[in-house]
C-alpha cells in the first residue's frame, strides 16, 4: 500500500501572515498519522487545507494521486475524505439520527447498513437517536461528530482535537474507536493536543512548530525523543508524578 494523501510544499496565509510554511508530508494508506505541536503551530490549517476549507497560497495536495488543492469541500468529501472538526459542531437543534443522515448527504444508496454500523461502534448514539444533539454530553457529541463523518464512508478521516474538553475515561473510549476505525481499513490523520496519547497510537508522526515541519518519525520513536519530551510531554510526566504522590 502506498500513500493515500501527499502534501507537497504547502504554504497557507491568513492576510499577510503565513500559518503554514512549505510543509510536505504523507499519509500512508491504512495508518494512523498524527500532527503534534503547540497551539498556533498550523496543525488545523493543514487539515482545513486538505478538506478544501482553506485555499493554499502555494503547494499541492494529492489524494490517491490527484491534486485536490483547488477542489471545493463537497467534491473532496465525494472523493473519500471526511473531517471531524475541532469543537464537534453538531447541529444542536436536530436529533442524533438527523445529524448522522446529514453526514451521508452526498450518498444516494440505502443508509440502513451504515447507520447500524455507527450504532454498533457507538451504542450510546443508538440509545439517544431521537434526542436533540444539543442536549448530549461533550463526549456523546464527539461520538456523534465522528459517526457523522463516518456516514460518508471515507477512505481518509481527519480529526481535529477529538479529546478536547473530555473526561479521561471518555477520551480512552474515543481513542479505542479510532484504533478500531483504522483496523477496519480507514486511514486516520489526527491532530491531538495530548501529544502523549497521540504518539502512543500513531504509526507515523510529524511535529509542527510555527508553521514549519521540524520532525518526522514513528509515534514510538518521537515518544522517546528528548526534544519532543521536553517540549510536549513534560506536563504529562509531571501529572503522572503528581498522581503517584497523591497531590
Amino acid at each position: 500500500m502506498g500513500d493515500l494523501l501527499t502534501i507537497e510544499n504547502l504554504t497557507v496565509s491568513y492576510g499577510g501572515i503565513e500559518a503554514v510554511k512549505n510543509v510536505s508530508l504523507s499519509v500512508p494508506e491504512g495508518e494512523i498519522v498524527t500532527l503534534v505541536g503547540a497551539n498556533g503551530a498550523g496543525k488545523s490549517t493543514v487539515l482545513k487545507s486538505a478538506a478544501g476549507l482553506v485555499k493554499p497560497k502555494s503547494g499541492c495536495i494529492f489524494f490517491k494521486g490527484q491534486n485536490i488543492a483547488a477542489k471545493p469541500p463537497h467534491e473532496i468529501v465525494k472523493q473519500g475524505i471526511a473531517l471531524v472538526p475541532e469543537g464537534r459542531r453538531v447541529f444542536a437543534n436536530l436529533t442524533v439520527k438527523e445529524n448522522l443522515k446529514i453526514g451521508a448527504y452526498l450518498r444516494k444508496d440505502d443508509l440502513k447498513e451504515s447507520m447500524q454500523h455507527i450504532y454498533s461502534l457507538f451504542p450510546r448514539l443508538k440509545e439517544r437517536r431521537w434526542q436533540l444533539s444539543g442536549t448530549l454530553s461533550g463526549g456523546e457529541q464527539q461520538m456523534l461528530a465522528l459517526g457523522r463523518a463516518l456516514m460518508s464512508r471515507p477512505e481518509l478521516i481527519m480529526m481535529d482535537e477529538p479529546s478536547l474538553g473530555l473526561a479521561p475515561l471518555i477520551v480512552k473510549d474515543i481513542f479505542d474507536i479510532i484504533k478500531e476505525i483504522r483496523n477496519e481499513g480507514i486511514t486516520v490523520l489526527l491532530i491531538e493536543q495530548n501529544a502523549n496519547l497521540a504518539l502512543s497510537c500513531a504509526d507515523t508522526a510529524y511535529v509542527l512548530e510555527t508553521g514549519r515541519l521540524v520532525k518526522k518519525g514513528t509515534g514510538k520513536a518521537l515518544l522517546r525523543d528528548e526534544s519532543v519530551k521536553e517540549a510536549y510531554l513534560g506536563k504529562a510526566r509531571q501529572q503522572k508524578r503528581s498522581n503517584k504522590n497523591g497531590t
